[in-house]
């Protein structure tokens, strides 16, 4: 039997019960043994020369695959030099966690964005107003602000700034391995982000061919396991690649498609275990 582990922060198990119970009963039914795990309670190191991934008991964790559902790189390397096949990998987690390295590898491969600049500390974007400032880090819409007065910005660390797309409106689409599973639209009357978790309206979305052709680009760039990938729009309604979020949430999709997303990701997990 393939054994796995469940990994989330204390803070992100707590918003998400119901998500981590469907993950381990769709892996029950898969006939997979998936443990969950808290971040916090598992140790990183290295100890006479050999990586470790321990838990509170000192015992370690050596697991044929993790699921990791929380923003940390570095763990997730240390799960991979121990030959643990990981989903996302670190290399997807590095990237996808932050804005800037996502758009600076998206510029290399010609996808369309809008207009970013990647700001030092105490810079402010050079941008007429208004302007889109975001934290490189941050997620669900959150450190996302619209700057409509220049003495409004308080600039800082790991910020990214942009010229605005059309306001309350995205795609996300949604990608397991190599396949686009489904897509959805977002739009907000009460917020300049369309974010459902904000006030947001969700509905099934048909992607456009350009839409398609951009996800098929990053498809084939990444080994992506299961990840959101979203468009914000110009003001010629031309699609451009906002984001794409490595610990993404399905429920909203499978409410407008009544798609099993994590059935589709646990069977996509077994399958590239076993090579069939």
């Amino acid at each position: 039997m393939l054994n796995g582990i469940l990994v989330y922060t204390r803070e992100d198990a707590s918003k998400n019960e119901d998500y981590i119970e469907w993950m381990l009963s769709e892996a029950e039914k898969n006939g997979m043994k998936l443990d969950f795990k808290y971040r916090e309670d598992l140790f990183i190191g290295v100890e006479d020369g050999r990586p470790y991934v321990r838990d509170l008991a000192g015992q370690n964790i050596l697991p044929n695959f993790a699921i990791v559902r929380c923003v940390d790189p570095i763990f997730t390397r240390q799960l991979e030099i121990l030959g643990v096949k990981t989903f996302n990998s670190a290399v997807v987690s590095e990237l996808c966690n932050d804005k800037a390295k996502t758009h600076q590898v998206a510029s290399m491969l010609g996808i369309p964005m809008a207009d970013t600049v990647y700001l030092s500390d105490k810079q402010i974007p050079k941008y007429e107003l208004p302007y889109v400032v975001k934290n490189r880090n941050g997620r669900s819409g959150n450190e996302v602000f619209l700057i409509e007065d220049a003495e409004q910005f308080t600039p800082s660390k790991n910020q990214i700034g942009q010229k605005l797309a059309t306001k309350g409106k995205d795609v996300r689409v949604f990608v397991i391995g190599k396949e686009i599973i489904g897509a959805i639209q977002r739009t907000s009357d009460v917020d300049f982000r369309a974010n459902f978790s904000l006030g947001g309206k969700a509905d099934k979305y048909i992607l456009s061919e350009t839409e398609t052709q951009i996800v098929a680009k990053l498809i084939n760039t990444f080994e992506f396991g299961f990840v959101g990938i979203d468009f914000v729009y110009g003001e010629n309604g031309a699609p451009l690649l906002n984001e794409i979020e490595d610990v993404v949430g399905s429920r909203t999709l499978s409410k407008v498609t009544e798609l099993n997303t994590v059935g589709l990701y646990l069977k996509f997990i077994k399958k590239t275990l076993l090579g069939k």
